[in-house]
């Protein structure tokens, strides 16, 4: 799921799962305004260009990208080779190259400027690819895997470095706050790993620190997202619930959670960085829009989904 502003007078969110098709909504109304074909299996993740231009989809041995400048419901580009699921797909900031992460030990780099759909750097690890994380000085890539393990690839220099939280844990999520400063990372044991990030000088790796770890939940902790400005944490998990966490005290602020509600799959914030204005919780069959501002919360909208969703992201 993805959300962005594409008309600069209102919020679309795009979501995408296992009913064969990416719908953009606008927030405001819950009105879902353009249906995109996506026939070929359910949507892994979703992300929006910077420049607002495209929506790839991530998806079982390819990458859809689809143009959101017009009303063509079809993808214009198919980026394949995979062998697998590709269950993570982002951008670089200047658009010049698309990242992604798969179930076949592969994470990739893809040119967009070239016709030929290039795949010109690769980087192979032991085990799946769950999630991938661009660190914000778009030169290191960060990959989580099932066996447990957090790579840190210089795309420029193909070097990395392993980090290992905790045995026998798989790495669900991985992000970077909008500031460089901290890392976190979720698990299949609910727990939230937390990172000191400091940059290195020239071509120098970015230093890790070990900073705090907590229990974020009692079962699959499942996504994990800096606020805008870097002061808050959410947390999805299998628990049924959405937490928002301090990213100083890491002390939780609170708990989203509705009746009847299943795994919550993933969840973003909104804003322009000085104020979390909404959340968004992905449930089985069911959209939630929050507004959210830690002393009033109040819950705007359901959207019921015919068929389960996967995915959304917000992008700002």
């Amino acid at each position: 799921m993805t959300i962005d502003n594409l008309d600069n007078d209102q919020i679309i969110l795009a979501t995408g799962g296992y009913d064969h098709t990416i719908k953009l909504w606008q927030t405001h109304t819950g009105i879902c305004n353009r249906t995109m074909q996506h026939a070929d299996s359910q949507v892994n993740d979703l992300e929006i260009s910077h420049d607002k231009h495209l929506l790839a989809a991530a998806s079982y041995q390819h990458i859809y990208m689809y143009d959101l400048t017009s009303n063509n419901p079809n993808a214009i580009v198919n980026y394949e080779g995979t062998s697998k699921n590709v269950t993570s797909v982002g951008f670089q900031e200047d658009g010049k190259w698309m990242y992604s992460g798969g179930e076949d030990c592969r994470a990739r780099i893809w040119d967009l400027r070239s016709r030929n759909n290039q795949c010109p750097k690769i980087f192979e690890v032991q085990a799946a690819i769950n999630c991938t994380c661009l660190h914000p000085n778009q030169v290191e890539l960060f990959v989580g895997d099932q066996n447990g393990i957090i790579y840190r690839w210089d795309i420029r220099t193909d070097n990395n470095e392993q980090l290992i939280p905790e045995n026998d844990a798989m790495i669900l999520d991985i992000d970077i706050s909008p500031d460089s400063k901290l890392m976190a990372s979720v698990n299949n044991k609910g727990r939230c790993y937390i990172w000191s990030l400091e940059s290195g000088v020239g071509e120098a790796p970015t230093k890790l620190t070990p900073k705090h770890k907590f229990e974020a939940h009692k079962r699959h902790a499942l996504k994990c997202k800096f606020s805008p400005d870097s002061n808050l944490l959410i947390t999805t998990s299998a628990d049924q619930t959405a937490r928002i966490w301090s990213a100083e005290s890491f002390i939780m602020l609170q708990e989203l959670k509705q009746e009847n509600q299943r795994w919550v799959w993933d969840a973003a914030f909104s804003g322009d960085g000085q104020y979390v204005s909404q959340v968004f919780a992905a449930t089985k069959s069911n959209i939630s829009l929050i507004e959210c501002n830690l002393q009033n919360r109040q819950h705007i909208k359901d959207k019921k989904i015919r068929k389960l969703v996967n995915v959304y992201h917000f992008h700002l």
